[in-house]
């Protein structure tokens, strides 16, 4: 698994702000204790300076050190008790519990080199935030709608539309579930309106939720960011490009809307071979058939898409057309 940079980044300034504000706050309750209970800041003023006292009192004149120091720490485990004592007398319980938000990594983010748990949520939730930008309806694997398929057999695939989607629907859902950076590849093919793109977004959703880096985006958006990092590049459109190449699951919704042109077949399959050949999953919906995905593209490109791919057709009528006019 591997998020984005700018996910990262992005996180860890939250981990940063969260950090701040306990500190801030522990600050605020130190003070406040000061004011009510001088006591106890006369008393952390003694503890700092107990053993500066008895260090500089060994060097200074000779003497036992060991001595020096029993009585140091002495005199500061009396000075602690002291404390605690005043703090449970006039304060709740973890008033002045200045330890971090996260014990295991202390607030860093990192276990040694290794990511904290803490760090790897807040990375998830800033990913959510961007697929929550494509999210135009709460889009999950829990809310699609299957009464929205007719349940009359058609008599060319031998099934109804409800039982075709409903198979999709529990192979999207085993999908989601079982994901791993070798899942396979998905090719979401139908007419429009027949639930494509929710499906696709709910499977990002689910994955992104399990720590995978997720990148979604429109045919029409996907081949401009390309387009973007080739010819006028710069930190911002390379790095845009690298998530589409690199991420774990990428997302293309709406292949075949886009502009055609050399450029766009040229930019396809390479990241359709770079993605491939490196093993990490797609998942693209469209209603171009194999012929003219070929005619559009090349016949390498029809034949990565439907050769490479697990291919779910969608059947149905526009579930928009059916939201607006009734059912």
């Amino acid at each position: 698994m591997g998020y984005a940079k700018e996910v990262v980044r992005r996180a860890r300034g939250a981990l940063a702000q969260i950090k701040a504000d306990r500190e801030s706050q522990n600050a605020a309750r130190l003070a406040q204790a000061y004011q009510q209970v001088p006591r106890i800041r006369e008393i952390d003023i003694q503890l700092r300076q107990t053993m500066a006292a008895a260090a500089q009192a060994v060097f200074a004149q000779g003497g036992d050190v060991q001595a020096a120091l029993q009585q140091a720490k002495d005199a500061n485990l009396a000075l602690q008790a002291e404390r605690k004592a005043l703090v449970q007398a006039h304060f709740a319980p973890g008033y002045l519990d200045e330890t971090p938000a996260c014990p295991h990594c202390a607030d860093t983010g990192y276990i040694g080199s290794t990511m904290c748990q803490c760090l790897k949520q807040l990375c998830v939730r800033e990913q959510q935030k961007e697929l929550g930008a494509a999210f135009r309806g709460g889009e999950s694997l829990e809310n699609f709608r299957l009464d929205y398929y007719s349940d009359a057999v058609i008599p060319k695939v031998k099934a109804s539309a409800r039982s075709v989607m409903q198979r999709n629907l529990n192979h999207c859902r085993e999908y989601a579930r079982h994901f791993s950076t070798g899942a396979g590849n998905l090719l979401l093919f139908g007419a429009t309106g027949l639930g494509k793109t929710h499906l696709a977004l709910a499977i990002g959703s689910a994955v992104g939720l399990q720590g995978y880096s997720v990148c979604y985006e429109t045919a029409i958006g996907l081949f401009d960011k390309l387009q973007k990092a080739r010819f006028t590049p710069n930190e911002e459109t390379v790095s845009q490009a690298d998530r589409l190449e690199n991420c774990d699951l990428l997302i293309i919704d709406d292949l075949g809307t886009e502009m055609p042109g050399q450029f766009v077949t040229a930019a396809l399959y390479g990241l359709l071979n770079q993605r491939l050949l490196s093993g990490k999953p797609m998942i693209i919906t469209t209603n171009l058939t194999v012929g003219q995905t070929a005619e559009r593209y090349s016949p390498q490109i029809s034949s990565r898409l439907y050769g490479e791919f697990t291919r779910l057709t969608f059947l149905g009528t526009d579930i928009r057309v059916l939201k607006n006019g009734g059912m």
